[in-house]
């Protein structure tokens, strides 16, 4: 990709296969671990990488269960898609790059994957920012009619397979593009036709439709007992967090973000709306850049 110049790319092992990872910028400053969210790759980094090639060595992997990463057979547990196991494949990766110690900024899925990391391994992670979610956990003890109809696709990915997966599978363009043009994001102008060529290259095929579903099944059940027991042992992330969510979303219109997440944290929340639905950093890719510059900087 054209936008990526300059950056590398290899694919990390892990357990059970591997983690496809473009990194660059400048070695010689500190690492910033970029994890991107549903129903997208490392891609949507791109402008933000740009932005901030100068400032940080950038690592973006690609999530296993998408893009060019590992995509195993969902277990009977949905735990080879837990968000605990993604953890541990982005402390792989970072390790394998000499980088044990990092920032951490995730979106969407990456940004719950990035979660579950800050709580297990706290000595990794020297700040997180989180965009545009809030906690698993509280959002589905939420659950009402308008979150239902909201995030739909919560409890549609979660039926046992191969329903979802066939359904989606009968016109997986279609799917895709519904879900890049909706929350809040207006259609599907905030992409860029490479970026959307390569998130239709990656997400429409069987293997990666199933990963997708899984990561969604683990979040309904393995992730909450996680959580569950996170909060049972009163573990706090440790670490300053910064939390960003869009004006036009349904995360800052059905929740408090902020008050949520200090809730989950022994340091110091803080955090504002920018005017973007929910794919911020593709919507707003410089006031993201900005952000995460000055939190992390």
């Amino acid at each position: 990709m054209a936008w990526f110049d300059g950056f590398d790319s290899k694919d990390i092992p892990v357990d059970g296969g591997t983690i496809r990872v473009r990194f660059g910028g400048r070695a010689d400053r500190p690492a910033l671990l970029l994890v991107h969210g549903f129903p997208q790759t490392h891609a949507m980094w791109h402008r933000v990488a740009q932005a901030l090639r100068d400032d940080f060595f950038l690592v973006l992997p690609d999530l296993r269960g998408y893009g060019d990463s590992l995509k195993p057979p969902g277990a009977a547990d949905h735990g080879n898609y837990s968000k605990r196991r993604m953890a541990q494949d982005l402390v792989d990766v970072m390790a394998a790059l000499d980088r044990p110690r990092f920032f951490l900024c995730g979106h969407d899925r990456g940004a719950r994957a990035a979660h579950r990391l800050a709580l297990d391994h706290p000595q990794r992670v020297q700040r997180l920012a989180l965009i545009d979610i809030a906690p698993t956990l509280d959002m589905y003890e939420a659950t009402d009619m308008a979150f239902a109809r909201g995030y739909y696709h919560w409890f549609h990915l979660i039926q046992p397979a191969p329903l979802p997966e066939k359904m989606i599978g009968g016109d997986a363009r279609f799917y895709l593009h519904a879900k890049l043009g909706g929350w809040g994001a207006g259609g599907l102008a905030h992409l860029e036709p490479e970026a959307l060529a390569e998130y239709e290259r990656c997400f429409c095929r069987a293997e990666s439709i199933h990963a997708a579903c899984e990561d969604y099944r683990a979040s309904a059940g393995i992730d909450l007992e996680h959580d569950r027991a996170s909060r049972a042992r009163q573990e706090r992330i440790e670490c300053d967090t910064l939390v960003l969510w869009g004006e036009r979303g349904l995360v800052g219109r059905m929740f408090d973000p902020l008050a949520l997440w200090q809730a989950q944290c022994a340091a110091k929340v803080s955090g504002q709306a920018l005017p973007a639905g929910h794919f911020i950093p593709e919507e707003l890719p410089g006031p993201t850049a900005e952000a995460l510059r000055s939190f992390f900087a």
